[in-house]
């Protein structure tokens, strides 16, 4: 191999990350160790306070996980088996997979083609007596059409949450993803827009009552300490992780800022490629969870993976195979046909994407992209 294409570029880059707060984040981590308060310590407090502000929302709670947050919002609205949730089949397994947990049924909308979020004006055929919820996920970090989706809700009297585990720090109408709705959920795995170094997530809301369920349920539904006045879970977020991410809030505007220039960067350099590029509407922002494009020719995507990744360009598929096909969920797909879910994820192909990634390595997974495609 050519030496200049020795070295991979990273897919995420969180070492450069660290580094640039490493003096903070040891500092933080550091007075954890000091106290010693590793589960519900302080920090836990200060960040929700952090995140509560920034969302705009009365109420964060952080959990264990973005996965964790969606099981609890649905448990805190009381969803049971046999109750209809409508969501989106182009999604990670996390979305549907907390709603069978509960033994409720995902009812799957397609998406629009453009963005790759759940289409708002295919949801109210799907609703029925037995719908309770609508989870849309803001996909690859762009927020749904979450006005259509409320409005659609507020006429069914039906709760609305946001999975958005992938665009926390984007803008909705000048509003914040994750104070849109009944329940905003967001995940801080590693990767995402605003992670820690392990599994992490926390949710938003308005509503008083259901932020004292969810604050219930993530401790094994105790109202105080060996007082189970509800079913629970163990959820909470450990205190280590919240100084983490405690600390990256300190230059999250920046890096925001830096996903949104990068992401339309990418854009502009790809515009001349025989690649679709996701729309992105007039009325909100991106935050680029994953730079993902889609392929003109779907029969190619695996050559052009081996080109790139022959560069030393990493690429990932965000994602494969829509959960009404995956063999778990098969006996969940409708009885409507989701053609757009299908077509996308045969011909969506993720970029290398991280607030760290410099203009320089950027050209080269463009130039490299040329060369796999030519």
């Amino acid at each position: 191999m050519n030496a200049s294409v020795k070295t991979s570029l990273p897919f995420v880059d969180l070492q450069s990350q660290y580094l640039a707060l490493k003096s903070d984040i040891d500092a933080r981590i550091q007075r954890v160790l000091d106290h010693g308060q590793y589960i519900m310590g302080p920090e836990v407090n200060e960040l929700e306070q952090a995140l509560a502000s920034r969302v705009g929302v009365a109420h964060c709670v952080t959990v264990s996980s973005g996965t964790e947050g969606l099981l609890i919002a649905l448990m805190s609205l009381g969803i049971k088996p046999g109750d209809e949730v409508i969501t989106t089949p182009f999604t990670f397994a996390a979305t549907a997979e907390m709603i069978v947990l509960l033994g409720a049924v995902p009812v799957f909308v397609d998406i629009q083609p453009d963005t790759c979020n759940i289409e708002a004006a295919n949801i109210e055929a799907a609703i029925t007596t037995r719908t309770r919820a609508i989870m849309p996920v803001s996909l690859y970090g762009q927020v749904a059409d979450m006005d259509e989706i409320n409005a659609i809700a507020s006429r069914h009297g039906l709760a609305v949450i946001e999975d958005a585990a992938q665009s926390f720090g984007s803008t909705y109408k000048r509003r914040k993803s994750c104070g849109l709705s009944t329940w905003g959920v967001t995940s801080f795995f590693p990767s995402k827009p605003l992670g820690c170094y392990g599994d992490g997530g926390a949710m938003f809301t308005d509503d008083a009552a259901l932020a004292r369920a969810a604050r219930e349920i993530r401790v094994h539904g105790q109202s105080q300490r060996y007082t189970h006045t509800r079913i629970g879970v163990g959820g909470r977020m450990d205190t280590l992780q919240c100084a983490v991410v405690l600390s990256k809030l300190t230059r999250f505007d920046w890096e925001i800022e830096r996903r949104v220039a990068l992401g339309n960067r990418y854009q502009q350099q790809l515009a001349d490629l025989p690649v679709q590029r996701l729309t992105v509407r007039s009325d909100r922002d991106c935050v680029w969870a994953q730079f993902t494009v889609l392929l003109a020719d779907a029969t190619q995507r695996g050559a052009l993976q081996a080109g790139l990744s022959a560069q030393g360009v990493p690429t990932a598929i965000h994602y494969p195979r829509p959960m009404h096909q995956q063999p778990a969920y098969e006996k969940y797909a409708p009885s409507w046909p989701l053609p757009f879910s299908e077509a996308v994820s045969r011909r969506v192909m993720s970029l290398p994407m991280s607030a760290d990634l410099t203009d320089k390595q950027q050209d080269r997974v463009v130039s490299a992209l040329k060369v796999a495609i030519g």
